[in-house]
């Protein structure tokens, strides 16, 4: 009542009638709520015009890892010039070369900018549909790793640590086939494994510090296990191998470790997070690749001389090797490739291997593994795809030589054409290598055909001339002086602009020198980046960039000195490589046997008869 009678004194105290004073509380009550509601929509708009810049920030940070690809500041290779004598003089002050290693003036016409490498450059100031046009492509943000479809959890590197598994996806086509979940569930599960048993961990500590030692099966049943890969041979026989030691480690719960040694240095990013891949150099057991010491404490040996007694846990020591090259000794072969070897093996705690084989292929054909690998990979030949993409991404030092080059000779092509040439025997003529790749090439419509008229009609001057641009890899400059020279000197008959491109020529195989193997592996890469690709007989620098590429590839058949094969060529099988030398001894019957014939999914090679390969099941 009090509060009635206040209310009343007001009333009148403000002089309003009872009609007046209804009118303006009810103008009140409908102008508050809607004072408030612009309020709130001019301070949402502030808010969202704020977001503007964060997104402008981000847009920046793509544009700065384009322009990280695109402007390089070092050379193309490591000597500060591309290392084919044959290259074009002045070829590095153009300057619309990417890799140009000073700024040069602008360009008074297109024109200046025609002849590259005694060729036409291809697409050169016209916009060529590329599906690489760097100019059309935005790079992604860190973490967003659609390429490596996630093989590769994201968030999880430091992209500035490794360039290319964040920027592969600029410079290559999305795979097709996708990588099952299981398959990306395990490589989870190996990343914690590793993460928790690897390199200077307490449980990889007390490993080593029970190397040596007898009877630790049942102390160690419970700890960490370890597979140490040591190399063998050259860079693509030594990347098959470890490609199959890693399938074998996710097979048996094994952590791999890697012995690179020095010519091998800086060649691959760390694939597993926080952890590294790399036997550390203290090492107990060292000179691990030494023949003497490698057969005398062979699993085979040891087991031959009764050392090691398969039934008895108690016997077995902390350490075995395993020998798997391609060699005369045959006991560790023969007793891996049975099943009745792989319980023992389960319970040693390091196993040192040793292998120049893509031996996955075996793990199909064997009953301990075969349903547990068919679950991994249900597309039987995408194997060393998503293994060799998870494994094998290229330091930035390595990077850098890959991005620079392609960005300069390949990134304009309309097709670029991948050409691998291995030399055999010393008495081929190289005009024999050469004619068997022109045939190869017309026959199977790889390469165009040159006007061979004296009076050659004049061609088409228009702007939109499709190009190819051939990436030629091999040992000796030969093969690119005679292409460069000839598609210079005579036009195509389809009127095609072909650019040839050779990033260097060795002369010969450097074993031991890690600049060497920085530029195969370089190379190797920028033959998975082409649309078609043609290699040699028996190359495993050729497998790797198929099986990176999903390629199948066109391979020419090994001459005999100066006789070319028909065909000259022939299509391979699939993407996989080929496992040039798998079991021929069937543990169970006690028989020899063909692995070529065992499975559908199972061929034999078309350039390695003795050898299998996966392919995709009929």
């Amino acid at each position: 009542m009090e509060t009635m009678k206040s209310f009343q004194v007001s009333k009148e105290k403000l002089g309003f009638d009872s009609q007046r004073f209804t009118t303006v509380l009810i103008v009140c009550l409908i102008a508050l709520p809607v004072s408030l509601m612009v309020s709130m929509m001019y301070r949402n708009s502030t808010f969202q015009s704020s977001l503007v810049p964060g997104e402008n920030a981000k847009k920046s940070m793509a544009s700065g890892v384009e322009s990280e690809i695109h402007s390089p500041e070092s050379p193309i290779f490591p000597t500060g010039k591309l290392l084919n004598g044959s290259l074009e003089p002045g070829i590095n002050q153009e300057s619309d070369s990417r890799n140009a290693t000073s700024p040069g003036p602008e360009p008074t016409s297109k024109n200046t900018d025609k002849l590259l490498n005694g060729t036409s450059n291809p697409g050169l100031g016209k916009e060529s549909g590329s599906r690489n046009d760097s100019s059309q492509v935005q790079p992604p943000r860190v973490g967003d790793d659609k390429l490596l479809q996630g093989l590769v959890p994201p968030g999880i590197f430091d992209e500035g640590s490794c360039l290319s598994r964040y920027q592969s996806m600029l410079y290559r086509q999305p795979s097709s086939n996708k990588p099952s979940s299981y398959l990306l569930s395990k490589l989870r599960n190996y990343e914690d494994l590793h993460k928790r048993c690897g390199p200077y961990s307490k449980a990889y500590n007390r490993a080593v510090r029970r190397l040596g030692a007898r009877s630790t099966i049942s102390r160690s049943s419970r700890g960490c296990k370890y597979i140490v890969w040591i190399p063998a041979n050259g860079l693509g026989n030594r990347m098959l191998s470890m490609a199959a030691t890693f399938l074998y480690a996710l097979l048996t719960n094994r952590v791999l470790l890697v012995d690179h040694g020095d010519d091998m240095a800086d060649l691959f990013c760390e694939p597993f997070p926080n952890s590294s891949w790399l036997l550390p150099r203290n090492f107990p057991l060292k000179q691990l690749g030494v023949l003497e010491t490698r057969r005398a404490h062979s699993y085979g040996n040891m087991l031959k001389t009764g050392i090691v007694n398969m039934s008895n846990d108690q016997s077995l020591p902390s350490h075995l090797y395993l020998n798997l090259d391609h060699s005369d000794y045959d006991l560790d072969k023969k007793l891996f490739y049975c099943d009745e070897s792989e319980a023992p093996l389960r319970k040693v705690t390091w196993l040192i291997l040793l292998s120049d084989q893509y031996f996955s292929s075996y793990f199909f054909m064997s009953p301990a593994y075969k349903e547990e690998v068919s679950k991994l990979f249900p597309e039987k030949n995408t194997v060393f795809q998503y293994l060799g993409s998870y494994l094998f991404n290229p330091s930035n030092q390595a990077w850098g030589l890959i991005t620079r080059f392609y960005d300069a000779y390949l990134a304009k092509a309309d097709e670029r054409i991948g050409l691998q040439i291995r030399v055999y025997a010393k008495t081929t003529p190289f005009q024999t290598v050469i004619d068997q790749i022109f045939a190869c090439s017309l026959k199977e419509n790889i390469l165009p055909d040159i006007e061979t008229q004296k009076s050659v009609p004049s061609h088409s001057q228009s702007k939109n001339k499709t190009s190819k641009a051939i990436l030629i890899t091999s040992l000796y400059s030969e093969f690119y002086a005679n292409l460069s020279n000839m598609y210079w000197t005579r036009p195509t008959t389809t009127d095609e602009v072909i650019g040839v491109f050779q990033p260097s020529h060795e002369e010969y195989q450097h074993f031991g020198n890690n600049i060497h193997n920085m530029k195969a592996w370089a190379e190797i890469y920028l033959l998975s980046l082409s649309d078609v690709l043609v290699t040699s007989a028996w190359s495993t620098f050729g497998y790797v960039a198929q099986g990176l590429g999903g390629l199948k590839p066109w391979i020419l058949h090994k001459t005999d000195d100066n006789k070319i094969p028909k065909p000259p060529c022939v299509r391979d099988l699939s993407m996989e490589p080929c496992f040039h030398f798998p079991p021929t001894y069937d543990c169970q019957a006690k028989v020899k046997t063909d692995a070529g014939s065992l499975f559908p999914y199972l061929r034999h090679c078309v350039d390695f008869n003795h050898g299998v390969k996966l392919v995709t099941e009929i």
